[in-house]
């Protein structure tokens, strides 16, 4: 077994004005796994990111989590070198996102496969050289009227869905740590098996 380390990117904005926004629920669920793990975020000036290093349980697996501090639109900035500093190629990235075509209040994975308009996912495709990582999709559905997805994405949460976003959250957290403990296959076989 190697102990090459899975970096876990969680893509948002940094800074206050952004950390409630729609955007930001990659941030939300790194945040929410640091804390599961007893893990800090520390700042990595080169990379232009907070990074936090741990592992999932007693001598479990490696998780490198980062929140890149580069703004959404360049996220592949701060994940890139960080995975060359790390060792760690596209295969063990997982980003962590939100995502217009899913209706909220789902949690989906899915390995490879276009950006869907994603300008997070497009930088980290860039720089990771391949669409060939894994994603935790985060349902934020779709703005409502004739609402630009650019101006919903980028607005808070409503104060009614604040309970399930919390949830979703902690979902999305367990979303991650089934890849990597379980494996992407049976992780997406559990994750993304239809609900009754």
């Amino acid at each position: 077994m190697t102990d090459t380390p899975t970096l876990v990117a969680g893509l948002g904005n940094p800074g206050p004005k952004y950390a409630a926004n729609r955007h930001n629920v990659g941030f939300m669920v790194v945040d929410a796994l640091a804390k599961r793990i007893g893990g800090r975020f520390a700042v990595a000036r080169k990379a232009r990111a907070e990074v936090c290093e741990a592992r999932l349980g007693v001598g479990g697996p490696r998780v490198i989590l980062v929140k890149p501090m580069t703004f959404m639109n360049l996220s592949g900035e701060s994940v890139g070198p960080l995975a060359q500093y790390f060792g760690i190629p596209p295969e063990s990235v997982i980003a962590v996102h939100d995502e217009l075509d899913i209706p909220f209040g789902q949690i989906r994975i899915k390995r490879g496969g276009g950006e869907g308009g994603h300008n997070g996912l497009r930088s980290l495709t860039k720089v990771l050289g391949t669409k060939d990582y894994a994603r935790v999709r985060f349902g934020v559905g779709r703005p409502p009227g004739r609402q630009d997805a650019a101006d919903y994405v980028l607005k808070d949460f409503a104060k009614a869905e604040r309970p399930e976003v919390d949830l979703n959250i902690e979902l999305a957290a367990d979303a991650v740590e089934a890849i990597i403990e379980k494996g992407f296959v049976m992780a997406q076989n559990v994750i993304n098996a239809p609900t009754e």
